[in-house]
């Protein structure tokens, strides 16, 4: 291969304890959603839980089931897709917790749980992702407290989603979370933990951590489009391509479109070299051209983003460069792209 996605171990490792040391007494529920954003479920599952983290969670219930395989009953598993009666089943059997905020997939889940269901109550905030609306959340709840006594399903967590747009309107959300929790708890429930921010929110705002908050891009070094360089965290993973050719001024480098690297990224970016960095002139379907430097030659490195060690650019910065969200051009990169842990 002439391309590898390096994730370095030890940078993983401290950004997960920066994000931990920040949102502290509340604990971190690291997202691996999207094959660890494209990190590798696998490697990222294992590095969390040697590190201390206890929860994990994804919305699609394969990275879940992979997360859970590699924890074990180091970490608690968390997944929110609304899933089918035979996927729930299987889900469960494996031991995750699925977050729950509709009625009938509710009664799914205790009509197909061969034991006790450990599921996390959504209440809809306002931002309309799921979650069951304010005025049926009182019959939800009681509801849920009839199937925990009955003993098919226990109720370990209340949680929902804010919109982030706003620190008046993410006010008026957390209102609303903190009377849905008064709600559970008047109907009989008793639940662990509350969780209600993601990144920017758990970050910036410590009223709205509760128990656990869901961080995903954050841990991965990843800090959001136009946003502020975060302390203690650096990008995780580096996109290297090898040099294939050299022809006149430029090289040529072995990863293109078809590998998941934007075309529009031509001559908007520098990426990292021997020489330090050099600008990305085009990218075409396998290869990408790059201004070149003396001595340049077939075999050497180049990385297409990273940390910046070699002058590249992060994968936010690529991401600003073309208008998009600063996970994208890592989960764009190919999963036939080798992922190899460096330490």
């Amino acid at each position: 291969m002439e391309a590898e996605l390096r994730i370095s171990r030890s940078r993983l490792a401290a950004n997960i304890a920066a994000v931990r040391a920040r949102i502290a007494p509340a604990e971190l529920l690291m997202v691996v959603k999207d094959d660890a954003y494209a990190h590798g479920v696998d490697a990222v599952a294992a590095v969390a839980v040697e590190e201390g983290v206890r929860w994990l969670g994804a919305i699609d219930p394969r990275s879940a089931l992979r997360a859970k395989a590699v924890a074990g009953d180091r970490a608690r598993v968390f997944c929110w897709l609304t899933l089918g009666a035979d996927e729930a089943a299987a889900t469960l059997e494996a031991g995750i917790e699925l977050g729950v905020g509709d009625a009938g997939y509710l009664e799914r889940i205790a009509r197909v749980a061969r034991t006790t269901a450990v599921v996390h109550l959504k209440i809809d905030t306002g931002l309309h992702r799921n979650g069951v609306r304010r005025e049926d959340w009182p019959a939800f709840t009681a509801r849920a407290a009839e199937l925990e006594r009955a003993g098919r399903i226990r109720v370990a967590g209340i949680w929902s989603h804010i919109a982030e747009a706003s620190d008046e309107e993410d006010d008026v959300a957390r209102a609303l979370f903190d009377a849905a929790v008064d709600t559970a708890r008047a109907a009989g429930l008793d639940p662990e933990v509350r969780h209600l921010a993601a990144s920017a929110a758990g970050w910036a705002r410590p009223e709205f951590r509760y128990d656990l908050v869901r961080l995903g891009a954050f841990c991965y070094g990843i800090r959001s489009a136009d946003g502020p360089e975060i302390p203690g965290i650096a990008p995780a993973a580096t996109l290297v391509a090898r040099v294939t050719a050299v022809r006149g001024g430029d090289v040529e480098i072995g990863v293109g479109s078809l590998d998941g690297l934007p075309s529009s990224l031509g001559g908007r970016v520098d990426v990292g070299t021997p020489a330090g960095p050099r600008a990305l002139i085009s990218v075409g379907l396998t290869t990408s051209r790059v201004a070149g430097w003396p001595d340049a030659a077939p075999g050497d490195d180049v990385a297409v983003f990273g940390p910046g060690g070699a002058g590249e650019s992060s994968p936010t910065t690529l991401a600003e460069a073309i208008g998009t969200v600063g996970e994208e051009p890592v989960l764009r990169v190919s999963p036939l792209i080798p992922r190899v842990v460096t330490p």
